[in-house]
């Protein structure tokens, strides 16, 4: 496991990446991110192993009390493993999720009770408002769901569009086709009567900034990456 790297790949928005190799036949990244206002959110949380050196680099950014949310996409060990962790570390943080995650996982897992989202409802942050939107099933989990940050674009993806390699923080080079060819390997997403529609949902956001858990993160056309994605799920 290398060193946690941080960049920021939009306004106020910083990305921690710890590459890890034995996943695949390159290194795989592991990414978190801060969204950097009045009350700032860190979205991913990380798998516990990997706790220490995420928060020296967040520490870095931001002192860690000051953090207020806790988000993550759906309830697996490298978005939340760390979870109890952040919430010692953070005294005064909640953790968001869906109203799913939270009836059937969170209420039990968290040491301090969740709050539970509406989809759609908005959190502002100061200076930036994160919108929830459950995503069931999309890629994985009943309990899917992702934040879109409205003032600057940015879709905070989750497993979406995963590829491999320690690239470069942000690329404005295609991330459809890398992780169509990861999905053919390993079928980590869940193909739902629901798929399509979600992911058509999501690009009608029309995101600038794509913020991926696993790879680059993207600059650019969000809407065109999401739709061939969609369109490689229906078998275009």
């Amino acid at each position: 496991m290398s060193d946690t790297k941080t960049f920021e790949i939009a306004d106020g928005i910083y990305r921690f990446s710890t590459a890890v190799s034995g996943i695949g036949s390159e290194p795989f990244t592991f990414n978190q991110f801060l969204i950097l206002a009045d009350a700032p959110m860190l979205f991913h949380l990380g798998h516990r192993a990997m706790h220490p050196s995420i928060a020296a680099a967040v520490e870095r950014v931001t002192p860690l009390a000051s953090i207020r949310y806790l988000g993550f996409g759906h309830v697996e060990a490298d978005e939340c493993g760390a979870l109890n962790a952040w919430l010692a570390a953070a005294p005064h943080a909640e953790v968001v999720h869906g109203q799913t995650a939270c009836m059937v996982s969170l209420n039990d897992l968290a040491d301090r009770p969740p709050r539970p989202l509406a989809d759609r409802e908005t959190i502002d942050l100061g200076g930036k408002r994160m919108r929830w939107m459950d995503t069931p099933h999309v890629p994985h989990g009943w309990e899917a769901g992702l934040f879109y940050e409205e003032t600057g674009s940015t879709l905070f993806c989750g497993d979406l569009l995963t590829h491999g390699g320690d690239g470069p923080a942000l690329t404005e080079s295609d991330v459809a086709g890398p992780a169509i060819a990861m999905e053919e390997v390993f079928h980590a997403m869940s193909m739902a009567p629901n798929t399509g529609a979600v992911l058509h949902q999501l690009a009608g956001l029309e995101p600038t900034t794509l913020a991926l858990m696993h790879g680059s993160s993207f600059r650019g056309d969000g809407a065109a990456a999401l739709r061939a994605l969609a369109a490689h799920c229906a078998g275009q």
